[in-house]
């Protein structure tokens, strides 16, 4: 069987397990993958808080040069069948592509991620230092099953050097000149809530009341316009100047950018500054009473290692002074790894080895990745990188976490090449 076919069937598995969080039920992905691997004689571990969450982990063991882990998640969001054109976990071929909730995000590259490290185990490859196979739970909810407990609780099982995760891995083609995306960093989510403040009052006199939903108006449209000053953090000078050969001032990022793509502005302006989005609104839950209280929920999305506390004048200064309270939810992810590193040449090379005349940008994720947790508890260098190479980018984009999820199957066999090339760079 070629790896092609392994890597395919794998996915169709995976994908006819419905693992969407919650419940999750990932022990029952984790135990297909169990099974694959031992076919090669390969023994894993799992690891639950309970034992339907349970977290896998594979190690080909290696000496004392750097680990490499291929890290990624079994649970997937929900699929509402009637927006399918195709049942969501039917794992069915149409045309070159899988279908299925989570075959982009991201059982895709966990069969690949399987595959990579089955195929080299059967090989016979010998690591300078240890192989990891991490699949875990959790990833799309985060309410502590997945890694972010396993790097507390288990340490010793998940620690490595280097991590190839999600979050990148689409072509741009540029005016003819193909640019590949790796996630490096990922932006914080640090969603806050705006508590408006009135007096209540009978719906029907409102000139009695100060009706806190009215006064609320002007802030959400206040949140809505605000432009931040832009700044070149390193994610996005490298962007830069690999989409355009150069760094342009800040202030014309955006502009020269979109006369290279229309897509790269959506992509430039969250790697210039924080974003805002009022997302959620609450007030008076009774018609014929006017609110005294307007809460308003905002999506914050801070540029990496910004924190609430740098954020908030400057969220204060857009909103101008007034009868409201700014009360920050969490914060979450904000991390970044270095440019340069062994596992970035590695990538590079390979990008080189499929198209010479490929370019391998780096990017800030603008969403939330397992990475963070690597990258706070070990220092792990941890980038998101899947090739997509035969699906278009934008395609493929609107395609997670929405209907009709599906993945080439060019592309799976790519992806597990990638991951064969990168071990064997960084750990031969």
């Amino acid at each position: 069987m070629s790896l092609r076919e392994e890597v395919t069937g794998l996915l169709q598995g995976l994908l006819r397990i419905d693992t969407v969080n919650p419940p999750g039920n990932e022990t029952v992905a984790a135990e297909l993958l169990r099974d694959y691997l031992a076919r090669d004689g390969i023994d894993c571990e799992f690891f639950a808080r309970e034992p339907h969450r349970a977290n896998l982990v594979a190690r080909i063991p290696g000496g004392n040069g750097p680990s490499l882990a291929f890290l990624s998640h079994t649970d997937t969001v929900l699929a509402d069948p009637a927006e399918w054109d195709r049942d969501p976990w039917s794992g069915d071929v149409v045309d070159g592509e899988v279908w299925g909730r989570g075959a982009l995000d991201m059982k895709g590259q966990v069969a690949a991620s399987a595959v990579a490290f089955a195929s080299l185990r059967r090989e016979g490859f010998v690591p300078s230092g240890d192989l990891l196979l991490i699949v875990v739970a959790d990833e799309e909810v985060g309410d502590g099953w997945g890694l972010s407990w396993l790097v507390d609780a288990h340490p010793d099982a998940v620690r490595c050097d280097y991590a190839v995760n999600e979050g990148g891995g689409e072509r741009l083609d540029l005016g003819g000149k193909p640019v590949y995306l790796c996630a490096t960093a990922e932006k914080m989510s640090a969603p806050f809530k705006l508590r408006v403040h009135g007096r209540s009052g009978h719906a029907s006199m409102p000139g009695i009341a100060d009706n806190a939903l009215v006064k609320a108006a002007r802030y959400v449209e206040a949140l809505g316009a605000y432009q931040p000053a832009p700044e070149l953090i390193p994610e996005a000078r490298g962007f830069l100047e690999a989409v355009l050969g150069e760094t342009p001032p800040v202030e014309e990022a955006l502009a020269r950018a979109g006369e290279l793509h229309p897509l790269l502005p959506a992509l430039v302006q969250p790697l210039l500054a924080l974003t805002l989005s009022p997302t959620m609104i609450d007030a008076s839950h009774q018609v014929n009473v006017i609110p005294a209280l307007c809460e308003v929920t905002v999506d914050c999305r801070l540029l990496p290692e910004q924190t609430p506390a740098d954020a908030e004048p400057l969220i204060r200064a857009a909103l101008g002074a007034g009868d409201y309270d700014l009360e920050w939810v969490s914060a979450t992810g904000g991390t970044r790894s270095d440019l340069r590193t062994p596992l970035w040449d590695a990538i590079e090379s390979f990008v080189s080895e499929i198209e010479p005349d490929a370019r391998l940008a780096p990017i800030a994720c603008p969403g939330f990745t397992d990475s963070h947790y690597l990258r706070t508890a070990f220092g792990t260098v941890a980038y998101g990188f899947f090739p997509i190479k035969e699906m278009d980018a934008v395609d493929a984009t609107k395609l997670v976490h929405s209907a009709n999820e599906r993945i080439a199957v060019n592309d799976l066999e790519l992806g597990v090449e990638m991951l064969r090339a990168t071990a064997r760079s960084i750990q031969s």
